[in-house]
């Protein structure tokens, strides 16, 4: 099980106007992390930091202790790291099967083994294998995305707003298989709009506003803690702008 910390990160996508200040995170062994917060806050360029697609001005991400900042985003999967994009998180013009198989080319001799063992795991896809993935519904498609990241037998998933776009019924499923990929050791950390299921689910909650830490905890404490509620509406902040 693996732990991944990202220490006093400053990023953003423009040289000398980082988006991100000095943003602290821990997500915690098989454990759900979630990141919340208003539009604007950071939070998918935090993800997406993390992963390598933008980069660390200073600051530091580690892996059970190794640094691993500002990693080309393609070594990330063999360090055990998957991401999920908020879109564009599948090939839909592909069928679900080869959408699979394209991401287990590598895999050898346990490539069908482990295709089988995905489509078990994801019946309704099964059931469909052979459709274009484009002509999935929001949440399947999501589904697939998760099982793609699956395939490469991660330790730990990045995912940017799972939930985004989705109905209520398929967003809280979505979310609970996301939940019930901790019980395999899985680590994640997880941006999502949806802020009371994502507190309902997750283990730990950091809240960012204006690129900066505001307040963590236990996402139960702060499920039931105003302050949520007034960083989003009253524009609170316990940290300088």
């Amino acid at each position: 099980m693996t732990e991944l910390v990202a220490r006093d990160i400053v990023a953003g996508y423009v040289p000398d106007l980082p988006i991100l200040k000095r943003v602290s995170v821990t997500a915690r062994a098989a454990q759900v992390t979630v990141i919340i917060g208003p539009n604007g806050a950071g939070k998918s360029t935090l993800i997406k930091a993390i992963a390598g697609l933008v980069p660390v001005a200073s600051g530091q991400v580690a892996l059970d202790g190794a640094a691993i900042t500002n990693p080309r985003p393609d070594t990330m999967g063999a360090r055990g790291v998957a991401y999920v994009p908020q879109s564009d998180n599948i090939f839909r013009s592909l069928t679900i099967r080869q959408n699979l198989e394209l991401v287990l080319r590598r895999a050898g001799t346990e490539r069908q083994a482990r295709l089988d063992a995905l489509l078990a795991q994801f019946p309704a896809l099964a059931d469909k294998q052979s459709d274009k993935a484009g002509a999935l519904s929001g949440g399947q498609r999501q589904f697939l995305a998760v099982a793609m990241a699956l395939a490469i037998k991660p330790s730990v998933i990045l995912m940017d707003e799972p939930s985004a776009g989705l109905s209520p019924k398929a967003a809280e499923e979505v979310l609970e298989h996301t939940r019930a990929l901790t019980e395999r050791g899985v680590t994640i950390l997880l941006v999502e709009q949806n802020v009371k299921q994502a507190l309902r689910l997750a283990d730990h909650c950091y809240i960012l506003a204006d690129g900066r830490n505001q307040v963590d905890g236990p996402a139960a404490d702060l499920l039931r803690d105003p302050v949520v509620g007034q960083i989003y509406l009253g524009g609170k902040r316990v940290a300088p702008a």
